[in-house]
């Protein structure tokens, strides 16, 4: 008996699967030997008409309870089988005519209207945005390359306050479909990066906050740039190196309507040249300072 294993060529080991196995198997196997992605190989368009022919065979309850009783026979009790011939340009093969009667030829531009529509692969990609240029939004172009080495740009609308790791989705932008399904889409996942002012922590913005020694041991009030505008902030006296002042509010956007915080760390600076004047009057602070801060 001529015989063709649809369940091998949907690589489907075992014929216990549901329908949505099937389709599943069906679409994996479609994608993979499809002639638009396999152009280089020549048998990639027998494959697909193997494939499409399992298919329609299988995910009907009826022909399908038909085909596995000689499948059982066939495969089950470990029989040989040989291919069952397909005239030239044929899509369905003689042992397919056994399910379905003769089938007429489609015309050569009919000749996927039954083929299943699959939406094509979703592309992802990355890109990188400064914080400052994030918190505002902005409008971005990126260029990809297609699959048949062209190159496509995009603009890419990128809104205030995005997160950090967050994808934008473009519709349709994807890999086209087959046999007229959707394209697939393209995700585009922005890395928000760091910069010399600004770290982004989830929603909050940490930055230096640098003193000069005489407004660390006075105490003062400084301008900090809280990435929108400046903010004023107290320094009380005696803070040191390493201490972080919070300035609540004046963070990164959170999604929610509102802002994370400002967190200031502080950095006591020291002149590397200074006048005259400046260090004499250093020279006498050593000399009238009891303060040790090794002790």
């Amino acid at each position: 008996m001529i015989f063709k294993d649809y369940y091998k060529i949907l690589s489907l080991e075992t014929n216990r699967v549901s329908s949505e196995q099937i389709k599943d198997a069906y679409r994996k196997a479609a994608k993979k030997y499809h002639p638009d992605v396999n152009i280089k190989d020549r048998l990639s368009e027998e494959k697909i008409k193997d494939i499409n022919e399992a298919y329609k065979v299988l995910y009907n309850p009826a022909t399908k309870r038909k085909y596995d009783k000689m499948w059982v026979n066939n495969v089950g009790k470990k029989k040989k089988y040989k291919e069952a011939n397909r005239s030239s340009g044929s899509i369905f093969s003689d042992f397919f005519n056994m399910f379905f009667g003769n089938v007429d030829e489609p015309k050569k531009k009919e000749k996927h209207t039954n083929d299943l529509s699959i939406k094509g692969e979703n592309i992802e990609t990355s890109i990188d945005v400064e914080i400052e240029e994030v918190f505002y939004g902005l409008d971005k172009k990126i260029s990809l390359r297609t699959v048949d080495g062209k190159i496509k740009i995009f603009t890419v609308s990128i809104p205030a306050g995005i997160r950090n790791g967050e994808k934008i989705r473009l519709l349709g932008q994807g890999k086209e479909g087959i046999n007229g399904g959707k394209n697939g889409d393209l995700f585009i996942k922005v890395n928000i990066t760091n910069n010399e002012k600004f770290k982004l922590i989830g929603s909050d913005l940490h930055t230096d906050l640098y003193l000069t020694p005489w407004e660390a041991a006075l105490g003062t009030r400084v301008q900090v740039y809280s990435i929108d505008e400046m903010t004023q902030v107290y320094i009380p006296e005696g803070i040191q190196t390493g201490e972080v002042l919070k300035i609540p509010g004046k963070g990164y956007k959170d999604g929610k309507g509102g802002r994370g915080d400002l967190i200031a760390e502080v950095k006591v600076m020291i002149p590397k040249q200074m006048s005259k004047e400046e260090r004499n009057l250093f020279e006498t602070l050593n000399k009238v300072s009891t303060f040790n801060p090794r002790k």
